[in-house]
């Protein structure tokens, strides 16, 4: 450990070949890792909008949007990002991480207490360390831990919590109209939805349309750079919230905004999203598929919304044999550690709407075949 760090060194390069694939120390591997949920990323019309937006914007504004910044695009972006998520107003900002950060800035001294899920994302972390409010952590996705957090700030607290919508470690999300519940009137939250963004929800619109919270009392901030497949964040909430980032967080004056190609493609990618049921329907579909025949064999899986598949060996040994199955069955081994998950590792098959099902059948045979040891 290193100042309150787990020590993490780079991994190897990976390099992305088609929309399933990666590239791996000379082999082509299917990819069940990274965030792009719909693949995106590659899409032709986001890629063919960025061209066209590099061609007649160039690549930088290479100033803040409060001097000589402040492009047409980014308005018109920001008017797309309202009307999808149904807010009544978003706010850009250079990456999703930045989102929290910012948000936390604009609304320093609103709150007297910061209300903190134990497992929430790094960003969150940072974020309420710049609210000027006592933290106070809860135990994760727990609305009656929450509420005895709640008591013991005292009745003329001003609470924020701080949570993730879904939580990439597992899928699992926030139970977020349970918490408006148990909250003062006066309370709020603060969504980390950068994974439940595009994702969730009949619409699309994330842990808040997913769990049904209402959106008066949430500020959700998002990336752009995981089911957009894109690059970027933003902040949605009240015209008021977006006045107060304008007026008072300096990352957001003091920052760059994003490359005018880059908006044009995450314009490319709500339009997609707006008519995206269908891909939505297969993410869900191929997610639903794997985890049932998982289950079918006896292997527990948690019964969470996300298109994940969380898998903890039950020791090195197993661990090199999954790993050793997946090569060989020609699929790159995801195991990680990511913050909030187990800290001997995991894991974790991000499951996309490309995916076809031979692929996922590839991953179960290799599964089953490491639980049978």
């Amino acid at each position: 450990m290193t100042g309150g760090l787990s020590v993490m060194t780079e991994p190897e390069p990976l390099q992305q070949v088609d929309r399933v694939y990666v590239k791996y120390r000379g082999r082509k591997l299917l990819y069940f890792s990274g965030c792009d949920y719909f693949r995106l990323a590659s899409h032709p019309s986001v890629l063919e909008a960025m061209r066209i937006g590099a061609k007649a914007y160039g690549l930088n504004v290479a100033a803040s949007r409060l001097t000589t910044g402040n492009h047409k695009l980014y308005a018109q972006l920001e008017a797309a990002l309202a009307k999808f998520f149904g807010a009544p107003a978003a706010i850009l900002v250079p990456t999703g991480y930045l989102s929290d950060l910012v948000a936390a800035q604009a609304l320093a001294g609103t709150c007297t207490h910061a209300l903190l899920d134990d497992a929430a994302h790094p960003a969150l972390q940072d974020a309420a360390s710049l609210l000027g409010a006592r933290v106070v952590p809860f135990r994760s996705r727990d609305p009656k831990a929450l509420a005895q957090a709640v008591n013991r700030c005292g009745a003329r607290a001003k609470v924020l919590v701080l949570t993730d919508g879904m939580f990439a470690r597992d899928g699992s999300v926030a139970p977020l109209e349970e918490y408006l519940k148990v909250l003062p009137q006066s309370g709020r939250i603060l969504v980390d939805d950068a994974h439940g963004a595009g994702v969730l929800g009949g619409n699309g619109r994330g842990s808040l349309e997913h769990t049904g919270a209402s959106r008066e009392r949430v500020i959700q901030t998002i990336t752009l750079s995981k089911a957009f497949g894109v690059y970027g964040g933003a902040i949605l909430g009240g015209r008021d919230l977006r006045r107060r980032v304008i007026e008072r967080s300096r990352q957001f004056v003091g920052s760059t905004p994003l490359p005018l190609p880059l908006v044009c493609a995450a314009l490319a990618s709500v339009r997609l999203h707006a008519a995206g049921s269908q891909m939505r329907k297969r993410l869900q579909e191929n997610a639903g598929y794997l985890k049932d025949i998982l289950r079918s064999a006896g292997i527990s899986i948690p019964d969470f919304p996300g298109p994940i598949v969380y898998i903890l060996p039950r020791g090195a040994a197993q661990s090199r044999h999954l790993r050793s199955a997946l090569l060989a069955g020609g699929i790159f081994p995801p195991f990680l550690r990511y913050p909030g998950g187990p800290p001997s590792g995991y894991f974790r098959f991000v499951i996309s709407s490309e995916h076809a099902r031979a692929h996922l059948n590839a991953v179960a045979a290799a599964v089953l075949g490491m639980a049978r040891r």
